[in-house]
């Protein structure tokens, strides 16, 4: 099983890339989607790794994904900007998912 990385920015990508990371960068509400879509689709991926960013722009499909589906696993990651806290998304992501406020 591989890592697949959905960025928004090219240095995340490049510094993935050094990892043997594979993955595409993108920036508007459509290609995340798109990019989602397709990552979910690859056979060998077992990991999509996602920024902050590119979680946010389609938040909704993020989480449908999440709830239905058992691979590949969806981890939202910091990028270089780190502007949210990822405690935060997970009690979110809690909260929405099963009803549980931290």
């Amino acid at each position: 099983m591989k890592f697949y990385l959905i960025s928004d920015n090219t240095d995340t990508q490049m510094g993935m890339r050094l990892t043997g990371i594979e993955g595409t960068v993108v920036h508007t509400p459509e290609e995340v989607s798109c990019a989602l879509d397709r990552a979910m689709q690859m056979e060998d991926v077992g990991i999509v790794l996602m920024t902050e960013l590119a979680v946010s722009q389609c938040r909704e499909k993020v989480y449908e994904y999440k709830l239905t589906r058992k691979t590949p696993l969806i981890v939202e990651i910091p990028d270089r900007h780190a502007t949210a806290k990822i405690s935060d998304t997970i009690s979110e992501y809690l909260a929405e998912a099963v009803g549980i406020h931290l």
